[in-house]
């Protein structure tokens, strides 16, 4: 059975405040699901929270403490311009990182096949000790390190594409050998990172794998760099579990990328990487919702996804 995570925390982030990363994604996105033959297929999971000490394996203390203490009655920004924070947002940033760690612990000890998180706030631009690009708590490396520190998994592999590259995931893991990091990305774009000469630092070297993808790219670019990278990197490397940062705006109707994909280039990717689950990993795959701004190429994006993950 897979699972769909999902919390109303989720659509209250941002409510009433005008943002593209707004909470008619979750709502657009579940509305689609259960109106989809994968409905049959797929079992609904409340989120619940995380504790503090997940999220302290990759974010500073003070970090998450000053988003927690996050008292407000308005909108605030956290950084220099596009994360921000209503009054529901401390809790549904806890919420999405409790989220991730509760999807691999239930995919790791057998009590779901795969699973799907419906997450809001994103997470993977997010640093150690500052929010960015929309995300707050790091959602997919709260996820991998669970598996490590707390699973006692080696070898975790993060495939990472959202149109944007993960500034944040790539940092958290850059000198670390048990995590397999890999970014499809429209390159030059925000944030600026992710090129191709950034392979890992210090004992981390090798198992970071940036490939820049161009404005204009198409279904078969990235077929093609799948199949010539990516699945190459995740032969050798022999994950014991995927994790999936599975942002949906390289869409061609994305407001946010000039990639030209189509909603069932990402069925097609996720089939490839589920090929790769079911060879190494025991079929253990987990994938959270980053971007994705365009609702209905969205919500068609996530049906393909989970098709697949079916």
């Amino acid at each position: 059975m897979i699972g769909v995570f999902y919390h109303e925390l989720f659509e209250q982030h941002l409510a009433d405040y005008g943002h593209v990363e707004r909470p008619e994604r979750i709502q657009a996105i579940l509305q689609k699901i259960k109106s989809s033959p994968v409905a049959k297929s797929v079992t609904f999971i409340k989120a619940e929270p995380a504790d503090v000490a997940w999220i302290a394996r990759v974010h500073e203390r003070k970090y998450i403490d000053d988003i927690l203490s996050l008292n407000i009655d308005d909108a605030v920004i956290l950084d220099w311009g596009d994360t921000v924070a209503t009054p529901a947002t401390p809790q549904a940033a806890l919420y999405a990182a409790g989220c991730a760690v509760q999807a691999v612990r239930m995919v790791l000890e057998g009590k779901l096949s795969a699973a799907f998180c419906a997450v809001r706030p994103p997470g993977h631009h997010a640093e150690s000790g500052r929010a960015m690009g929309f995300c707050i708590f790091n959602n997919i490396a709260i996820a991998a390190a669970d598996l490590i520190r707390n699973g006692g998994l080696k070898r975790v592999a993060i495939v990472d594409w959202d149109i944007h590259h993960g500034n944040g995931t790539e940092r958290m893991f850059v000198n670390d050998d048990t995590v397999l990091y890999i970014s499809l990305h429209q390159f030059p774009h925000y944030p600026g990172t992710g090129a191709a000469d950034m392979t890992g630092m210090g004992r981390g070297t090798g198992y970071t794998l940036n490939i820049p993808m161009g404005s204009g790219a198409r279904d078969d670019d990235y077929i093609d760099a799948f199949n010539a990278k990516v699945l190459p990197a995740i032969d050798k490397f022999r994950p014991e579990f995927i994790l999936i940062s599975a942002g949906f705006d390289g869409h061609m109707s994305d407001p946010l990328s000039g990639t030209m994909l189509t909603s069932k280039l990402f069925g097609r990717m996720t089939e490839m990487l589920k090929e790769r689950a079911d060879q190494y990993c025991n079929g253990r795959i987990v994938s959270m919702l980053e971007g994705g701004y365009h609702l209905d190429a969205l919500a068609e994006s996530v049906e393909e996804h989970l098709k697949a993950l079916i």
